[in-house]
């Protein structure tokens, strides 16, 4: 028997939530941008909590009004400082509140009245966030919503660690960044089996070969329409404006390249595939990748704290980089960390005042958040 539960109705009817897993770089924005085509969906650029969420403890109680309306603000304040800004929105922190005070309280069910607002306003039977990220909390946010699909996105992990290699938001070594794809794929592929009717797994590079064809598979998984013009991506405002935002975000305006689909070979070595695939090669044989080594790499502590240094020298490098060939990005990337930074020196200064009283979580003061 199917899990997929009906849309959710009552008095404020609100879009049906879908989330996106597991993992940053394997092609998200391109379906994102395609699917926003439809009058029925709306996805806006994610928030991506997962930054957030070592400040959570800072906050106490969430049953204090005051701490969870403190949170309201604050996650509304992330969202203004987004690198690309949501559409025709702007969010009444009282009204936010007051919408789901009398509900379980969590930063997740904040985050998600965000979106489904937005997507209300938007005319939206689907809101879907793009935290890929936010996979880790999946369980949470199933109890949140009983409703809630997943988009299981797989994406060969040597073309995936190939394009996280160059990317700010991830780690900088090919062993790290292979061990994270397989954290987050581990779970994906987890939930997946545990809950088949409520997560729809697509290759990558099958929607390389064949737009349309996944693109369908999705919108009738989410119960839409689909439509010709989502072929059609650079009719899209949005993918115009991040274009120019972001080395990362450059071919969004464009149609997808299937022969790219190999391009790791040039970007990895030898080595690096076979440390790929002795890490992915259970996963890669499960989801239909074909391995080029025998995967036999080894790894002791030496290795790793080396791969962990080399990835810092090169973060450091590409910050510097980025602030030198690209301002704009640098700019709008350092203001969110700054953003992010000085929520966190406010709410230890708040945590330091609870500690005279014994209120502090434990453990919380010793948290940070990512500088990415």
């Amino acid at each position: 028997m199917s899990e997929v539960s009906a849309p959710a109705t009552g008095p404020s009817p609100r879009p049906r939530p879908v989330l996106m897993i597991p993992l940053r770089r394997c092609g998200s924005h391109a379906l994102r941008l395609r699917l926003n085509a439809s009058p029925d969906f709306y996805s806006p650029y994610p928030l991506h909590i997962v930054d957030f969420m070592p400040l959570v403890p800072l906050y106490g109680d969430l049953a204090d009004d005051h701490n969870y309306f403190q949170m309201v603000v604050d996650v509304i304040g992330l969202q203004t400082v987004s690198m690309v800004k949501w559409d025709d929105v702007v969010f009444e922190p009282v009204a936010v509140f007051e919408a789901i005070r009398g509900e379980p309280r969590s930063v997740h069910r904040i985050v998600w009245e965000l979106l489904f607002q937005a997507g209300a306003r938007h005319g939206a039977k689907i809101a879907m966030d793009k935290s890929l990220d936010s996979v880790h909390y999946a369980r949470e946010l199933m109890v949140l919503f009983p409703d809630l699909l997943f988009l299981n996105v797989v994406r060969d992990p040597r073309a995936q660690v190939a394009s996280m290699n160059r990317a700010i938001i991830h780690d900088f070594d090919s062993y790290l960044n292979a061990a994270t794809w397989v954290e987050a794929h581990a779970v994906g592929r987890e939930l997946a089996a545990r809950h088949p009717g409520r997560v729809l797994t697509i290759r990558y590079e099958d929607f390389l070969a064949n737009q349309a064809a996944v693109l369908r598979r999705i919108c009738q998984f989410f119960g839409i329409e689909y439509l010709d013009s989502m072929l059609d991506v650079s009719q899209s405002g949005e993918a115009k404006r991040i274009a120019g935002l972001s080395a990362l975000w450059e071919s969004n305006t464009s149609a997808p390249i299937p022969a790219n689909v190999d391009k790791f070979k040039k970007a990895l070595s030898t080595e690096e595939i076979e440390v790929i695939e002795s890490l992915a090669g259970e996963l890669m044989d499960f989801y239909g990748y074909e391995r080029m080594t025998k995967g036999c790499a080894a790894f002791n502590a030496d290795f790793v704290r080396l791969a962990r240094e080399h990835s810092e020298a090169r973060r450091c490098q590409a910050w510097e980089d980025l602030a030198r060939n690209n301002h704009r990005d640098f700019v709008l990337r350092q203001f969110r960390a700054d953003y992010l930074k000085s929520v966190r020196e406010r709410l230890m200064r708040v945590a330091s005042q609870r500690l005279s009283f014994g209120h502090v979580p434990a453990g919380a003061a010793q948290r940070s958040v990512p500088a990415h």
